[in-house]
């Protein structure tokens, strides 16, 4: 995978050099590729992280492979708690730097979002570089340096590491489940929402913007939805053209080194989520299954704003920048593709839909679209609407929002 022009361009603007990219493989086969790529960086002794199930998908091949190319390989497999999971928080973290031997030239993450998470932390900590090995086009962080961590029960997001390198070998990604692709397809969709959240946030609240940022993830987004149905089918075409979007996404991210362009109002709700879930011990949800359901109920949201609310009448923080603007934002939410579109884009990869369809109920959607978006300190729609609503959102969203 070659890095874009204009991935590139916005590179030279930031001032990073390409020294800095990862190197990016993504191609069937392409674990056999990882031995070379570590003997040329002179890292001898490896380990890899993984779970029970990322061993099965692509650790043990892996492990062979290198262990025939004499790299001294050391695995940890990370331990799942009583709902048969891994998760990015503390015992994941502590159980990685502890079981990593002094001497370590390189980590491995083979998985998916949270081994990624969970290494890269371990990463930056133990000043050992990371490899990615992604065994499921499932997230988009792949390439970042944002980890998402549980710590004390609360998701905070820690600028970290990013991957030296990527090694996406589509046999992997293309066996991987279904559940995981679709859940990747979902968090690309999340960027409808996410780059409105981000101009809204430029007009309103003079949050710094890159048009080429957006430009560039909203290709990724554009890309994805034009050829759904190569995605549905989960061939190596369709696998490549979502991962690489995934990948380039990231990268966007790496090179802002922040998130912005790829997580907004729909981020935070499932954030939210998350968190509730946690504090009420229950399994936790596919990161992209929540986005994407998220963000049909943000622009179902979003498109009622605008046909009910008077911004001429709001009063206090960012009143004026939202009358001012408002025509702007108008056009915006207009042109976000109907609710009922964004859930048929996700039923033709075979993702759920709707909150209701993941397990999530009304209460729960109700209190995470009044109270969300507190939890980061970003100027999103969602927080414009709860700023200046006179009574609370409900939900379903059949009630006016705010005041004429």
């Amino acid at each position: 995978m070659q890095l874009s022009a204009d991935m590139l361009a916005l590179a030279d603007e930031y001032g990073i050099s390409l020294d800095t990219f990862p190197r990016l493989q993504v191609e069937a086969g392409a674990l056999s590729s990882i031995g070379a790529y570590l003997h040329e960086k002179n890292m001898s002794k490896a380990v890899l992280i993984m779970d029970a199930q990322t061993r099965a998908a692509a650790g043990d091949k892996l492990t062979a492979l290198l262990e025939r190319e004499n790299i001294h390989v050391r695995t940890i497999e990370l331990l799942a708690n009583h709902h048969d999971q891994v998760n990015a928080d503390e015992a994941s973290l502590v159980q990685v730097l502890v079981e990593t031997p002094v001497g370590t030239d390189v980590l491995l993450a083979v998985g998916s979002g949270t081994i990624h998470d969970i290494t890269r932390f371990c990463s930056q900590k133990l000043s050992i570089p990371f490899v990615a090995v992604p065994t499921a086009a499932s997230v988009d962080g792949f390439t970042s340096k944002g980890a998402p961590l549980i710590l004390r029960g609360v998701k905070q997001t820690i600028q970290t590491a990013a991957p030296v390198a990527v090694f996406a070998d589509l046999d992997v990604l293309c066996a991987a489940p279904k559940p995981l692709t679709a859940a990747g397809f979902g968090d690309i969709l999340g960027k409808f929402t996410s780059l409105l959240d981000w101009e809204i946030s430029a007009r309103v609240g003079g949050e710094a913007y890159n048009a080429l940022a957006a430009k560039m993830t909203r290709h990724s987004l554009d890309t994805c939805v034009d050829h759904v149905e190569e995605i549905a089918k989960a061939d190596e075409a369709g696998i490549r053209i979502l991962m690489e979007a995934l990948i380039e996404s990231g990268l966007v991210m790496q090179v802002l080194d922040f998130s912005r362009p790829a997580s907004g109002a729909e981020h935070h709700l499932s954030h939210y989520w998350e968190m509730h879930l946690l504090e009420t011990d229950k399994r936790q949800l596919l990161h992209g299954a929540k986005v994407g359901v998220a963000c049909s109920i943000i622009t179902e949201l979003y498109k009622n704003w605008i046909e009910q609310f008077d911004p001429s009448k709001a009063n206090g923080d960012y009143a004026a920048g939202l009358l001012e603007n408002w025509k702007e934002i108008s056009l915006l939410i207009a042109a976000l593709p109907t609710p009922e579109a964004l859930q048929y884009y996700l039923y033709q990869v075979g993702a759920p839909a709707t909150a209701e369809e993941i397990g999530i109920g009304s209460e729960l959607v109700q209190n995470s679209l009044n109270e969300a978006y507190h939890l980061r300190d970003r100027c999103t729609g969602l927080l414009l609407i709860n700023q200046f609503k006179k009574e609370q959102i409900s939900y379903p969203l059949q009630d006016r929002i705010g005041s004429r």
